[in-house]
């Protein structure tokens, strides 16, 4: 893995983003493979992705596992480029931006959270200089997620078993999003957040998101689709490609892919 060659590196003169940033994304015409065939056409996780999500917007991505969910956001965060089209934040290709400045526009919170066995704090601020102890006391606070930390012995000062193994899954999580609110990117991206925790846990979580997603433009990938029915609006991706968008009512009235999918988790158990 170390002796492996960059392949997503800076442009050479790297274009800034509009200040401050609104958060405006664009998908047009997205075509992606991971791997090239020898012979033939590749094969296509994304074909002909096209999309555009308003600052503030917050939109649901659905789909059964597979149909190219993640790889979207594997795109926007540029760890991956795509064989065909472009993506634009704020009208600029993200190809022309460096990596640091698109990535510290963005807030990602994945299901499998990575904590370090340092303290509480440090796993909130992760050693920036930018992020003191008040701003990480309140991004805890509003998250909700200083209930349980101050009843640690330690406190924020707590030390933390290796990957977190001290905290249960959904405090885990909690402080993944303290950590997000902390840095207050204009760009939020949840990962099947809520997929590892249970009904009672994910409650409060779901209000930490509410409270997260406050003001930005939010992509929320999930398969309990529960957690998506109040989006703006919801992608809904089949085999790799964008297969039908709208609002949870409109999808189910029209009686398509998300009705099934709608269909097939609340259908009562015999």
């Amino acid at each position: 893995l170390l002796d492996h060659e960059i392949e997503i590196e800076d442009p050479a003169e790297p274009v800034p983003l509009p200040s401050p940033t609104r958060g405006t994304i664009e998908f047009q015409d997205i075509w992606f493979a991971y791997g090239e065939k020898d012979e033939g056409e590749p094969d296509w996780v994304l074909k002909g992705v096209t999309f555009k999500v308003e600052p503030a917007e917050k939109i649901a991505i659905v789909g059964h596992t597979g149909a190219g969910k993640t790889t979207l956001i594997n795109l926007l965060m540029r760890f991956y480029e795509p064989q065909r089209g472009r993506i634009l934040l704020d009208g600029v290709p993200i190809s022309e931006v460096s990596l640091q400045e698109l990535r510290n526009c963005i807030g990602l919170v994945l299901q499998d959270v990575f904590l370090f066995s340092q303290d509480v704090a440090y796993n909130i601020r992760l050693g920036s200089g930018d992020i003191d102890d008040g701003r990480v006391r309140e991004a805890a606070g509003r998250i909700g997620a200083s209930r349980f930390i101050e009843r640690l012995e330690a406190g924020y000062d707590q030390p933390l078993g290796e990957r977190g193994s001290t905290l249960s899954v959904g405090e885990r999580q909690l402080v993944s999003f303290a950590r997000a609110l902390a840095f207050d990117p204009r760009i939020l991206i949840l990962d099947e957040a809520t997929s590892s925790v249970d009904s009672e846990i994910e409650a409060k979580i779901e209000t930490a998101t509410d409270e997260l997603m406050k003001g930005r433009t939010s992509l929320v990938i999930a398969h309990r689709l529960s957690t998506v029915v109040n989006a703006d609006r919801i992608l809904v991706m089949h085999h790799g490609e964008l297969k039908e968008e709208g609002r949870h009512a409109e999808l189910i009235e029209q009686d398509g892919l998300y009705a099934r999918l709608h269909r097939l988790q609340f259908a009562p158990s015999s």
